[in-house]
C-alpha cells in the first residue's frame, strides 16, 4: 500500500499526493489494565486511520495525538494526562494548522473517552472561524463496533468496557506483541443506574484498570471489529466526497 502518513512524507511527495482531506487519529497514554499497552487508544485509532487511508483516495494521515485528557483514570500507572482545555486547544490547533495548509476536508478518528468533549469543542469553535470546513468524526469506535457486526458476536456486556472484551481484542488482533493477554482481569460495573451518565472516576469502578471481560477477548472478535469499523468509515467518507461534501438539506438556507 502506498504511504499516506505525513510523519514520513518529504514536502515534495505531500504535493505530489494532491491530498483533499485528512484524517486525524486523537487517542491517550494511560493503563489499559494489566494486559494492553499504555498507548491503546493511540495505537488502534492511528491504525484504523492508515487503513481508511489505504481505501480512500487523497486522504492525508495526519501525526495523531498521543496524550489526550486522561485524568479520570491517574490512579492507575502510568497515566499521562493533558489539561482538558489544553486537550481542546491542541485539536483546535491542528485542525486549524490542517486548514491553512489548503485541506479543509478532516475526519476525527477518536480513540478515548476522555477526549469526546474536546473534540466537539475544537470541531464546534473551527466552524466559527471557518464556515467552509467540513469536519466528520467517529467519537467512540468502541460503541460503533457493537452496532456493526451481528448480535452474539460479543460475550459480555456487548463487548464494551475499558480494555474489555472488545477493545482487547482488536488489540489482539492489530499489534499482538505489545499484549499479555494471560494477565487480563476487567470488572463489569453492576450498580450503575439505567439511562443516566455517573460521571466516575475509573478507580471507582475496578481494580484492574479494566471494565468489562478481557478474558472473552480474541483476535478474531479483533479482525471483525477492524474490518467493519474501516469499511464503515472509509464508505462514508467515499460517500461525503461523491456530494462533494455537500451535506446540507434542500430546505436549508445554508449554501455549501
Amino acid at each position: 500500500m502506498a504511504n499516506h502518513e505525513l510523519l514520513k512524507l518529504t514536502a515534495t511527495q505531500v504535493k505530489a499526493g494532491n491530498y483533499d482531506k485528512a484524517i486525524l487519529a486523537i487517542g491517550s497514554c494511560e493503563a489499559h489494565g494489566p494486559h494492553l499497552a499504555e498507548g491503546t487508544d493511540t495505537i488502534v485509532s492511528y491504525r484504523l486511520s492508515n487503513m481508511v487511508a489505504d481505501k480512500v483516495d487523497g486522504l492525508l494521515v495526519l501525526p495523531p495525538v498521543t496524550v489526550g485528557y486522561s485524568a479520570h483514570y491517574d490512579q492507575f500507572p502510568f497515566t499521562i494526562t493533558l489539561a482538558y482545555d489544553t486537550v481542546t486547544q491542541v485539536i483546535y490547533d491542528i485542525l486549524e494548522s490542517t486548514i491553512r495548509n489548503g485541506i479543509n476536508r478532516i475526519f476525527l478518528m477518536n480513540g478515548h473517552d476522555g477526549n469526546i468533549a474536546p473534540m466537539e469543542i475544537a470541531s464546534r469553535k473551527i466552524k466559527e472561524k471557518y464556515p467552509d470546513a467540513r469536519i466528520a468524526a467517529l467519537p467512540a469506535w468502541w460503541v460503533t463496533a457493537g452496532e456493526l457486526l451481528p448480535p452474539g458476536t460479543f460475550e459480555v456486556w456487548d463487548g464494551l468496557g475499558h480494555a474489555g472484551e472488545g477493545e482487547s481484542s482488536i488489540a489482539y488482533y492489530l499489534y499482538p506483541e505489545w499484549c499479555q493477554p494471560e494477565l487480563a482481569s476487567g470488572v463489569v460495573p453492576d450498580n450503575l443506574p439505567d439511562h443516566v451518565e455517573i460521571k466516575w472516576d475509573f478507580a471507582e469502578l475496578t481494580d484492574t484498570a479494566a471494565t468489562g471481560d478481557p478474558t472473552k477477548a480474541t483476535p478474531e472478535k479483533g479482525r471483525a471489529m477492524t474490518e467493519a469499523l474501516v469499511d464503515c468509515v472509509a464508505g462514508a467518507l467515499k460517500e461525503l466526497d461523491a456530494k462533494d461534501w455537500k451535506y446540507n438539506s434542500q430546505r436549508s438556507e445554508l449554501k455549501l
